[in-house]
């Protein structure tokens, strides 16, 4: 939303009469009023930056909202989730991402380490896989996990992106770290290992855990931590 936009909208909300100027009114001058109420509604941290962004490239892009936002995954509503579109999750800055602006594309969701024996390998290779296949519709999230062995230390935002920049991961989008098995891990992940369960149980076994989600939103398959990134290529081609 533009600085005009915004200052538009808040001169039209205080043009309208407050519930407090109606009750402090007569009846006789209430009676002479039109019937007119208005109520403007703006995201908290969209409306800030409305006013301070001087840019498009603002956090609260339209993309971010959606009314998959409003619904409610707590309480084992996951389960009746028709994709991960109906998710909603958080970005390594604390924004609010709605999954469905990725509707029409391949999707790898990955939980990453920075202290694993794995990464160094996962790094590179899910690097070459954006590079091969990002530009033909594919798109690697991966949520930082701190769950196994604490070898995750980063904390989110800055700290979390000048890790992988200096670690020379172009792994693609990046979000806040969760909780992938407990009572507390983010209802996506709940959503994911409802769909596709492991060879011994649904739990997460260790670091760099894939599931592979088709076009639709839909995961269609789940891969071993110790599973090469490349060595997914060939189904992703087949979603393609």
């Amino acid at each position: 939303m533009s600085i005009r936009q915004f200052q538009t909208i808040s001169r039209q909300a205080f043009r309208c009469y407050s519930m407090r100027s109606l009750v402090d009114l007569g009846q006789a001058q209430l009676q002479r009023l039109p019937l007119r109420f208005c109520s403007v509604l703006l995201p908290v941290s969209c409306a800030a930056s409305a006013v301070t962004a001087s840019t498009p490239t603002s956090p609260c892009s339209a993309a971010q909202y959606s009314t998959a936002a409003a619904i409610d995954m707590s309480n084992g509503d996951y389960k009746n989730a028709a994709s991960i579109y109906e998710f909603t999750v958080k970005d390594t800055h604390g924004n609010d991402v709605s999954l469905d602006k990725y509707k029409g594309q391949v999707v790898l969701v990955v939980n990453i380490a920075s202290k694993c024996g794995l990464t160094k390998n996962n790094y590179q290779k899910l690097t070459d896989l954006k590079e091969k296949y990002g530009d033909k519709g594919l798109v690697i999230l991966n949520f930082p996990c701190n769950q196994f062995g604490s070898q995750m230390p980063e904390a989110d935002g800055e700290a979390m992106v000048c890790h992988l920049r200096d670690s020379k991961a172009d792994i693609g989008e990046v979000f806040a770290k969760v909780d992938v098995n407990g009572d507390n891990a983010a209802p996506l992940y709940k959503y994911l290992k409802a769909k596709q369960t492991g060879t011994l149980g649904s739990g997460i076994k260790w670091n760099f855990t894939k599931f592979l989600v088709n076009k639709e939103g839909i995961p269609v398959n789940r891969y071993a931590p110790t599973t090469d990134p490349m060595d997914i290529a060939k189904d992703i081609e087949k979603l393609l």
